[in-house]
């Protein structure tokens, strides 16, 4: 079977070449899955995971992204994890490529930019995408944000259908990143991209950050969704001087939502189910 860099050549048009010049990122993982999270829960995604991440929060499950490694996996045929492995960083030619094979079935009802964080590279983004519309015009692009880059995401708002926004709550995360979600739910809201919001919540989550997240969804668009995701305690410690996040008790995910309600239409709570059906 040939690799997918050797495949790609005979994939993508000139355009995607014109465009690239010197782009590269690092990435992580290519692969096919359901979407176990948030609004486009339930549905297949094609996933583009970057690597490197510039937060680090308690409760993280995806630790290998944060920093850029030297290879990434690619998989191979849609669902299969059929994995091989290419040196990092890649050329946009080659992730074009990629996509176009794993999509080859038309199975995917849109594409993840995941992480880490892939506002990181937003500059590769700002040539990748509009190649990427141009090739696979009909699959919507999803972003998959930690909400505190409003510097970097004013660039790709254009070229996004939709994103699914992480409020990082102080109490569960360690992160304390309210100003530029602010920012970051108001410039989606002036340009009128469709966003949700994430918020994590545990057994430590306090009503000062829930009160808070209510404010800034309020003041940006009441009618911005907001999900309650409860942690999914991990098998290991992220960080070894901080307890393993717990789940919180279901009467209080049940007041916390009450609270929230009174000044947000759309608040619901949903875990993350693929964790449940074991796709990791």
């Amino acid at each position: 079977m040939d690799t997918p860099s050797s495949s790609s050549a005979t994939l993508v048009n000139p355009a995607a070449s014109a465009a690239s010049t010197s782009a590269t990122a690092s990435l992580v993982e290519i692969f096919s899955a359901i979407q176990g999270e948030g609004m486009n829960i339930g549905t297949r995604q094609l996933f583009i995971r970057f690597g490197r991440c510039d937060l680090r929060c308690n409760f993280c499950d995806s630790a290998n992204t944060w920093t850029g490694q030297p290879t990434c996996d690619i998989e191979q045929t849609a669902g299969l994890r059929d994995f091989v492995t290419q040196p990092n960083p890649v050329s946009l030619e080659d992730l074009v490529g990629w996509v176009q094979r794993l999509d080859g079935d038309r199975v995917h009802d849109s594409i993840s930019l995941t992480g880490g964080e892939p506002l990181l590279h937003a500059k590769f983004l700002q040539r990748f995408l509009p190649v990427l519309r141009e090739e696979l015009p009909l699959l919507p692009i999803y972003l998959e944000t930690g909400g505190h880059r409003p510097d970097l995401v004013e660039s790709i708002l254009p070229l996004l259908d939709s994103i699914g926004m992480d409020m990082k709550l102080p109490s569960v995360s360690g992160e304390n990143r309210w100003d530029a979600h602010g920012e970051f739910l108001r410039l989606c809201v002036d340009k009128n991209v469709d966003i949700f919001v994430k918020a994590i919540v545990s057994d430590t989550t306090t009503l000062d950050d829930l009160d808070r997240t209510g404010e800034l969804i309020n003041a940006a668009d009441p009618n911005i969704p907001l999900i309650l995701q409860p942690v999914t305690p991990l098998p290991k410690l992220i960080k070894p001087d901080y307890p393993v996040p717990q789940a919180p008790a279901p009467e209080d995910v049940l007041a916390w939502q009450t609270r929230l309600k009174k000044v947000l239409p759309q608040v619901r709570v949903i875990p993350q189910s693929h964790k449940m059906i074991g796709q990791m």
